[in-house]
C-alpha cells in the first residue's frame, strides 16, 4: 500500500533534518539502543531522543521497550513499509558520514560478539541440522517468521532473508543483545529481538506463517501450554517446526512425548527428521492445527 501524499510529504519534511536522516541510515542496519545512536551520532542523549520522537511520530522509525533497554527501528508491519523501505533505499549508503556512522555502529557490535565466542555453531551436527530445516522450509514461503527460544539467533540468520519480518523470543537478555549483534553484522535487518515468556507470547493471534520451538519445549514445564500459545499465533495454513536435542535423551521417548503433547494441542504432527542421520543430534518435526488441510512436511 502506497502512503498518501500528506504522509509522503511528512516524510520528506522529517527527513530534511541531516540527524534525523543519520539516525534513520543507522536504523535501517537493525533495531538500535539509545545509547548506541547518541554514542555514533555524537550528540546528547536528549538531543538524540527528541529527533528519535519526531521520526517516530511520523512513522519513520518505530519505538519499542527490551527489558530495561529501549530500541528503535524502521518499521515493519506498517501498511506503507514496502514503500517506506523503498523511500529509505534512497539514503546514499556511501556517503562519508553514513558510512562512518555504519562503521561505527558495525564495530561496536562486532566488540560485542567478540567477547562471546562460541565454537559449535559450524559443527557437522550443526550443519546438518540446517540443512535439514532449509530442506523442509524450502516447500511453502517463510513468510512472517517466530522463533520461540532464538538464543543467539543461529536460525534466525539462516531464514531471515526469505522471511517478510522475523521475530526472535528469548528470555535471556544476554542472548538477545548477542543475537541482535549477529543479526546486524550478517547484514539482516528484517529481524527484531523480544523479552517473551512462551506460555504468553506478547502477539496477536493469527500473527505468523512460519514458528519454530527451538529446542526449549521437552524441558518446559508446560509443554502443552506452550504449544497451545504457538497455534494461537499461526495465520491460517501456517507451520510450526519443533526442534528439539536428542543427545542426552532417549528419541523414541522424546518422540513419544512430542507426539501426545501434539494431539492434546490439536495439533498435526510429521514423522520426525533426524540430524545427522547417522549417530543423530537433532530432532525435527513439522505440527500443523488438526483442522487445518494441510500436509505436514
Amino acid at each position: 500500500m502506497k502512503p498518501s501524499t500528506e504522509t509522503l510529504l511528512l516524510y520528506l519534511k522529517t527527513l530534511g533534518d541531516p540527524t534525523r536522516m543519520r539516525l534513520v541510515a543507522l536504523c535501517r542496519h537493525g533495531e538500535c539502543s539509545v545509547s548506541e545512536l547518541t554514542r555514533v551520532i555524537g550528540q546528547s542523549q536528549p538531543r538524540i531522543s527528541q529527533q528519535l520522537k519526531q521520526l517516530c511520530d511520523a512513522g519513520l522509525l518505530e519505538r519499542f521497550r527490551d527489558g530495561k533497554r529501549v530500541f528503535y527501528r524502521v518499521p515493519a508491519k506498517a501498511a506503507s513499509s514496502a514503500s517506506l523501505r523503498q523511500l529509505l533505499e534512497l539514503i546514499p549508503d556511501k556517503d562519508p558520514v553514513f558510512r562512518e556512522d555504519a562503521k561505527l555502529l558495525h564495530e561496536r557490535r562486532g566488540t560485542r560478539v567478540g567477547d562471546n565466542v562460541v565454537g559449535d555453531a559450524n559443527d557437522a551436527p550443526h550443519r546438518a541440522l540446517h540443512r535439514a530445516i532449509l530442506d523442509l522450509t524450502v516447500t511453502a514461503p517463510i513468510g512472517d517468521l517466530l522463533d520461540v527460544g532464538c538464543g543467539r539467533g543461529a536460525i534466525l540468520k539462516l531464514l531471515a532473508s526469505r522471511a517478510n519480518r522475523a521475530v526472535g523470543v528469548d528470555i535471556d537478555a544476554n542472548a538477545r543483545q548477542l543475537a541482535r549483534a549477529e543479526l546486524m553484522l550478517a547484514g539482516i535487518p528484517n529481524c527484531s529481538l523480544r523479552k517473551g515468556d512462551m506460555y504468553r507470547l506478547p502477539f496477536d493471534d493469527a500473527e505468523f506463517n512460519t514458528i519454530i520451538i527451538d529446542d526449549v519445549l521437552a524441558n518446559a514445564k508446560k509443554p502443552v501450554r506452550a504449544l497451545e500459545e504457538a497455534r494461537r499465533l499461526l495465520k491460517p495454513g501456517g507451520r510450526l517446526f519443533i526442534l528439539e536435542s536428542v543427545a542426552e535423551r532417549s528419541s523414541a521417548q522424546l518422540q513419544k512425548s512430542l507426539a501426545e503433547w501434539s494431539a492434546t494441542a490439536a495439533l498435526r504432527l510429521s514423522p520426525a527428521r533426524f540430524a545427522p542421520k547417522k549417530r543423530p543430534v537433532w530432532l525435527l518435526s513439522v505440527a500443523t492445527p488438526a483442522d487445518s488441510r494441510n500436509v505436514a512436511a
